[in-house]
């Protein structure tokens, strides 16, 4: 559950507005689609651990995450909505225990941050280390302890975020880097319900 709430949470939306830029280069974003490679370091692995997937978000709150390898699993919300499928001997099954108090944490934050609204975030103090960083570190002393801080890294394109890594403790961090982006494209309902 926890890796879950970090990559919605932090990870899902590459697209973001910096503070410091002009509100006339603001892009209305409907919907957000990419592939994505993630590792994840620790300092007992020698290599780190990595996978593939795809992402889809179309405002206001529908989204599927998808790792498409080592292991395939799907992680849909729609319409308040959160569900969970598993790769099980070649099918995929549904997976239940999904905490509904972690869709009412996760929603808000995307479109926030869709927004390009950090400043004003409750549950992060924002930091700009540069013309395309953003650090943000958690206030509480609770969510310290599993998050260290996350660092943003904006692409060449404007408002395209180009990678995220969530630092979590001494030697322990995971690194997201998004690619072949595509921003605004109608995304069909039938993408984000189990079919």
């Amino acid at each position: 559950m926890r890796r879950f709430v970090l990559f919605v949470l932090f990870c899902l939306v590459p697209v973001v507005v910096l503070p410091s830029y002009s509100l006339a280069k603001k892009q209305q974003l409907h919907s957000i689609q990419a592939d994505f490679t993630q590792e994840t370091h620790l300092k007992i692995l020698i290599k780190p651990l990595t996978s593939h997937g795809t992402f889809a978000f179309q405002a206001p709150e529908s989204l599927r995450w998808e790792y498409l390898a080592p292991l395939r699993s799907i992680m849909l919300m729609h319409n308040g909505k959160m569900e969970k499928l598993i790769e099980k001997d070649g099918h995929m099954a549904q997976e239940n225990g999904m905490s509904p108090g972690s869709l009412q944490v996760v929603l808000p934050q995307i479109g926030k941050w869709l927004d390009g609204r950090f400043s004003d975030d409750p549950v992060f103090k924002t930091e700009q280390t540069g013309k395309r960083t953003i650090i943000l570190t958690p206030k509480d002393q609770g969510l310290r302890s599993v998050i260290s801080s996350i660092e943003l890294h904006l692409g060449e394109q404007h408002g395209v975020m180009e990678s995220v890594t969530i630092f979590e403790g001494p030697g322990a961090y995971t690194k997201l880097t998004f690619s072949h982006i595509i921003l605004n494209r109608n995304i069909p309902k039938s993408t984000f319900l189990l079919q």
